[in-house]
């Protein structure tokens, strides 16, 4: 009897042991990301604001209008393309993942003006 109930308190303490050293193994939780908010408006072919910074993993959320004419919100690193049209608002999120600096554009053709409205995102 003494016996079964040496195994039983070492497999317990077996168990207690896997737990506790997984509880200890585990990474540092990593700060929490932020949600960052932007208001962009697209209007006689340019963004504004052009340029938005944000830290890496924030989620971003935007919320896209276009003023005067079809525009679209483009980022291809993020595989981003959002199409609002004349007084039309569009909302999205996406994660900041990727550092860096990153182009945003329209990607219409309504225009030949179109070609040349860009913005930056920054990823820090």
């Amino acid at each position: 009897m003494t016996h079964l109930r040496d195994k039983t308190v070492l497999g317990a303490a077996c168990l207690a042991g896997v737990v506790l050293g997984v509880l200890t193994i585990r990474p540092a939780a990593r700060a929490q990301a932020a949600t960052r908010e932007f208001t962009i408006d697209a209007d006689h072919f340019a963004f504004s604001p052009a340029r938005i910074e944000v830290n890496k993993d924030d989620v971003v959320k935007i919320t896209f209008t276009a003023k005067d004419i079809a525009h679209s919100f483009t980022i291809d690193n993020y595989r981003i393309a959002k199409r609002a049209a004349a007084g039309q608002t569009v909302t999205f999120e996406f994660r900041a993942d990727q550092p860096g600096t990153h182009r945003i554009y329209c990607n219409l053709t309504i225009d030949d003006r179109c070609k040349r409205m860009e913005g930056t995102l920054v990823v820090r």
